[in-house]
């Protein structure tokens, strides 16, 4: 099954992104330029004899600086949308990894390892290359040092699911003071907007999608799960199913939100004012309020909250 890639992006950078025609520019970053500043934390464990740091520290400045752009695995991470997606203002596109590849055959592309500490195995290619000082030995360790520069990151930013692509080049373009990827339409197969996107925004998403040929979906913020759901244009909702967006096989009749199967209604909408009225009826405040005591009732555990009086 193709795997599917999001990249989120800030409603600001629509008509930077849609600059193309027929394509959509996307930003690259050197590693040196990376988010975490501890990313090369990751490939070796720095408690090592000066000298043989020494020679680290000669064989990283020789690591190719190759022009790197990171996607999601999910359109789901709540982080992501509130970090890049202007806090769930913007969109993500969803793009087809196949397609992609075939569009840029000199691209690689791999799942970053979350990690707590250096993999050793890098520590026995350096100190192996450092013993012999054979050729064959540290080409070992040059390849394995770019792959854990590359593809390694503190278990701090699992949460983004981050895989990355790593382009040729000759593949890329300048543009002022950035690197830019021009990716072909045909590699999107989705735009999704995000919960809090102005209505110029959710018309500029849709009409591109339709010219794009495209799906259109929006992300929703339901109030039966933490996990978020996205509508499609006929109201549809569909769900993340760790692969790729798939129809809910079941949804509230009333407010489309996904539920469980057997039953055609959430338990939200199938509140009616008798509920409501039951509920008032329990509500201790509402009787204290009623007798002008609240105030007087919160106060006073206030100072048993903290310890002023026992209760």
């Amino acid at each position: 099954m193709t795997k599917k890639l999001y990249k989120y992006v800030g409603s600001s950078y629509i008509d930077k992104i849609f600059s193309s025609g027929d394509k959509i520019s996307l930003k690259c970053s050197y590693p040196r330029d990376f988010n975490d500043p501890y990313e090369l934390f990751m490939t070796i464990d720095f408690d090592q004899e000066p000298d043989v740091l020494a020679f680290y520290a000669e064989a990283v400045d020789e690591v190719p600086q190759w022009p790197t752009t990171c996607f999601s695995r999910s359109p789901s991470v709540i982080p992501m949308w509130a970090h890049y997606a202007q806090s769930l203002q913007g969109f993500a596109i969803e793009l087809d990894e196949e397609k992609l590849a075939e569009c840029f055959p000199d691209s690689s592309f791999g799942d970053m390892d979350y990690r707590d500490s250096a993999k050793e195995s890098v520590i026995d290619h350096l100190l192996h290359a450092f013993g012999t000082g054979k050729g064959r030995h540290m080409y070992f360790f040059h390849q394995a040092l770019f792959s854990a520069a590359y593809f390694t990151k503190n278990s701090c930013w699992s949460y983004e699911v981050e895989r990355r692509m790593i382009a040729n080049p000759a593949e890329t373009q300048q543009s002022d003071d950035l690197i830019l990827i021009e990716v072909p339409h045909n590699c999107i197969t989705a735009l999704i907007c995000g919960p809090r996107a102005s209505k110029q925004t959710i018309e500029t998403l849709r009409a591109r999608a339709e010219k794009i040929g495209c799906d259109y979906y929006e992300m929703k913020v339901g109030r039966s799960s933490a996990t978020p759901y996205f509508s499609n244009i006929q109201k549809i909702p569909y769900l993340f199913d760790d692969e790729r967006l798939v129809k809910s096989s079941a949804f509230c009749q009333r407010c489309n939100e996904p539920i469980k199967m057997g039953t055609d209604a959430c338990s939200w909408c199938l509140i009616n004012e008798s509920h409501q009225q039951e509920a008032a009826t329990r509500n201790p405040y509402r009787v204290y309020e009623s007798a002008g005591i609240l105030k007087s009732y919160l106060q006073s555990m206030e100072k048993i909250r903290h310890g002023d009086v026992e209760e």
